[in-house]
């Protein structure tokens, strides 16, 4: 927790650091490790071990076995209600969309900082956050001219739409469309530092007029603290709702590509 002169900033937790003290050069680039890289090298292997004590395909199946059984079940459901039998072969791809977001928004919510390691929420980070978005409208464009070819573009104009209208109304659906990568990577990355800034100033609040005296403390610390438990238990939510609004955004934007609705 970066602290000076007794303030508390709560925006260094979003700090992207090397990690070793050094950089790895790669083809005569300087690769740093950072924070974030480590993360989210974390996050697949949290989701790899999760999966892999899953699929042990036992008859009477034990609880890891049926928890993945029911994350993959719950994820297939989603798409087929949203695509239809066309969907099924991108339950994959929504699957690792939905199980990514999700274990790396709960990894960022570890209390590892009493052990001496700083949690980080890549998911706070925009570039991240873009680059699931871009990539899922690269495969929706991809999915969309490679199954309609040229009459991909018939979904930005709605059936029954007056001939004098049609120019403004393509302009307008366009655009809606070109902004929904924004729009997917801009809600996830604001959703999930706004939790963890507001809970670093909770954690200001409780440090600083902890100090402060035995009444302030009472005032000030105690308030905050059980305001803080209330916020974690609301950030552990967000979390898993940000990770299925992102998955059901991307399963209703593949719906559009296959079936132009």
């Amino acid at each position: 927790m970066a602290q000076e002169a007794g303030k508390i900033d709560p925006m260094s937790q979003f700090e992207v650091t090397t990690l070793f003290g050094q950089e790895w050069e790669v083809l005569g680039y300087a690769i740093p490790f950072t924070n974030s890289a480590a993360w989210m090298a974390a996050t697949l292997v949290a989701l790899w071990l999760f999966m892999l004590g899953g699929m042990k395909r036992e008859l009477i199946p034990g609880r890891w076995q049926m928890a993945v059984e029911g994350v993959t079940g719950f994820i297939s459901d989603m798409v087929d209600a949203n695509i239809g039998p066309k969907g099924k072969r991108y339950v994959p791809y929504i699957f690792s969309l939905f199980m990514f977001i999700l274990v790396a928004n709960m990894l960022g919510m570890l209390p590892t900082a009493i052990f001496g390691v700083k949690a980080f929420t890549v998911t706070s980070h925009l570039t991240v956050t873009g680059v699931l978005a871009m990539a899922t409208f690269a495969i929706v464009l991809l999915v969309g001219f490679g199954t309609h070819g040229i009459k991909f573009f018939k979904l930005f104009i709605p059936a029954g739409t007056p001939l004098v209208m049609i120019p403004m109304i393509f302009l307008i659906e366009l655009i809606s469309f070109l902004v929904r990568p924004f729009s997917l990577a801009v809600r996830l990355f604001v959703a999930m530092t706004a939790g963890h800034v507001l809970l670093k100033v909770l954690a200001g609040f409780v440090i600083n007029a902890g100090s402060a005296g035995a009444v302030t403390a009472a005032a000030v610390s105690l308030p905050s603290f059980v305001l803080m438990i209330g916020i974690s238990l609301l950030e552990l939510l967000i979390a898993f709702i940000q990770a299925y609004v992102f998955a059901l955004l991307a399963s209703s934007y593949l719906n559009d590509a296959i079936n132009l609705h």
